[in-house]
């Protein structure tokens, strides 16, 4: 089993928060049972802490970046692993799709109410997600309802129908012209299909912030987009695992799972509705790589992380827009 070296040395998150607050501080010394933080820095520094505390134990090599907003500036970096390193993003990626697809709904080009068709030769067989499922082809879906798969239970035949509406040529070209030149999806030979391709933690995470800063895409559709991420039925088994469905609702968050790699990105915000909290964490080379469920040690770190995350910016006010959710209730049917 490999160990990043950086990540096991602390290098990029517990120096970074360390020099943030002008020292640097080992590992166990932030994260501890008293109060929440009061500053940006120092909930980096609990942050930093967290993170190299339960990577360190999972193993394996992750790539990562994590920032905390800042009322006064700049975001408060907590951790920078490797954020530069182009590496498959997987699943993450299906965010890059969507925010393609959305600029074109933005500039008119498509709507969400327009109909794709689902037929048999489309459908990824045994692919996550439900189109698989369905088991009668063909079906015609609204690209809302592509959408809302693609991102919440991560559907794979979603992205071939996002594929029919924004090849992948032009999904390159939009985002490179958006500032993300390494989050690019990978063509094949038909142009209307994709592997969902790199990006880097720094891209993803620039990403998200460029998200809730409404600078990626129009206000309509930045609601849209954050409201399927931060969705009940959005990914539990990592960041949002151990939480209230309260505490879930205030986390937009995005998994990618292939071969050994276990990827998560999102936002946290505050109780207001501002992101407070943004990371991207990249992992792969941990034990057990045939396991895409729970118990998977990366996905463990995750979730161990992620009340510890929340907890260290409960008392850290957010910056820019609010993104309030609606409330959901349960229903019996009827």
């Amino acid at each position: 089993m490999r160990l990043n070296r950086r990540t096991a040395l602390g290098l990029g998150t517990v120096v970074t928060a360390g020099t943030v607050l002008g020292a640097a501080a080992p590992a166990s010394a932030a994260e501890t049972t008293e109060a929440a933080p009061t500053t940006p820095a120092r909930a980096a520094l609990r942050v930093a802490s967290v993170f190299t505390k339960h990577s360190v134990a999972a193993g394996g090599n992750w790539q990562a970046y994590v920032s905390v907003a800042d009322p006064a500036g700049t975001p408060v970096v907590a951790v920078e692993a490797d954020a530069d390193r182009r590496i498959e993003a997987y699943s993450v990626n299906k965010i890059a799709v969507a925010t393609a697809v959305l600029d074109k709904v933005d500039r008119g080009l498509l709507t969400l109410d327009q109909q794709v068709e689902v037929s048999a030769a489309i459908v990824v067989p045994g692919g996550d997600g439900i189109f698989s499922l369905d088991g009668a082809y063909p079906s015609l879906v609204t690209l809302g309802h592509v959408l809302a798969n693609l991102l919440t239970v991560s559907d794979d035949t979603a992205v071939r129908l996002c594929g029919l509406v924004a090849p992948a040529a032009e999904i390159n070209s939009i985002l490179v012209a958006k500032g993300f030149p390494n989050t690019q999806v990978q063509p094949v030979a038909n142009p209307n299909r994709f592997f969902l391709g790199t990006s880097t933690p720094r891209e993803t995470h620039d990403l998200l912030r460029a998200l809730v800063a409404g600078t990626l895409l129009s206000p309509a559709s930045t609601t849209y987009l954050l409201g399927l991420l931060r969705s009940p039925v959005a990914f539990t088994d990592g960041i949002r695992r151990t939480m209230s469905s309260d505490d879930r609702a205030r986390i937009a968050t995005k998994a990618g799972w292939f071969a050994d790699a276990r990827h998560e990105a999102g936002v946290i915000f505050d109780r207001s509705g501002a992101a407070v909290l943004t990371y991207a964490l990249f992992a792969d080379g941990q034990a057990n790589p045939e396991d895409f469920g729970a118990t998977h040690p990366a996905v463990q770190a995750r979730a161990a992380m992620g009340p510890k995350f929340l907890a260290a910016v409960d008392r850290i006010a957010g910056v820019g827009k609010t993104f309030r959710i609606t409330a959901r209730r349960p229903s019996n049917g009827g």
